[in-house]
């Protein structure tokens, strides 16, 4: 009788072992190639984000199609802010604004993109600064805050190679008065 004991006793530990092994790996397969949480550090992304809001990051649908304009993107800092000393671990978000071949200009306070002026209703104020044409190279992207007075993006150090995104921004869940997607 107490070896019958014995035996179940082991048979839940092992299962439960197996419940936590393949919950852990599942996680981690989730996070690694499917999607995973994110904070907002800073007000870049005013008033769209907000510092301290947690996101969804999608990676999923960038390994069938690239970024798109008007994306929110996470990625990891190109290699001319590394070289500045940023991190490649911490993530920045930022919106597209333009992808590979488009030309970006921002001018009396409007970006434009391929020569038209873009509506931005989301931005927290129009940029107080002029940037001359730049075409975004094959492969690359332009992104910017949408607090464009106050972002570190690509009108500041330039181009974000494409490899170096993460994922896209796809649902806000804290804090839970503003649950939905983005």
């Amino acid at each position: 009788m107490e070896n019958n004991n014995s035996n179940n006793w082991r048979d839940q530990i092992l299962e439960s072992f197996k419940i936590i092994l393949i919950s852990t790996i599942l996680a981690l397969v989730i996070r690694s190639f499917i999607a995973e949480p994110r904070y907002i550090p800073s007000d870049s992304m005013l008033p769209t984000l907000h510092q301290g809001d947690r996101l969804v990051i999608e990676k999923l649908s960038y390994h069938f199609h690239p970024p798109r304009w008007g994306d929110i993107i996470v990625f990891e800092p190109p290699q001319q802010l590394q070289n500045l000393g940023y991190d490649k671990a911490k993530a920045f978000i930022k919106r597209v604004v333009a992808v590979s071949g488009d030309t970006v200009e921002v001018k009396q306070g409007k970006v434009y993109r391929n020569g038209e002026s873009l509506e931005e209703d989301y931005i927290f104020s129009p940029p107080h600064y002029q940037l001359p044409p730049v075409t975004v190279p094959q492969g690359e992207l332009f992104v910017m805050g949408d607090n464009r007075n106050n972002s570190n993006d690509s009108h500041v150090w330039g181009f974000l190679p494409i490899e170096n995104v993460i994922g896209k921004a796809i649902v806000r869940f804290f804090p839970f008065n503003t649950i939905g997607s983005i």
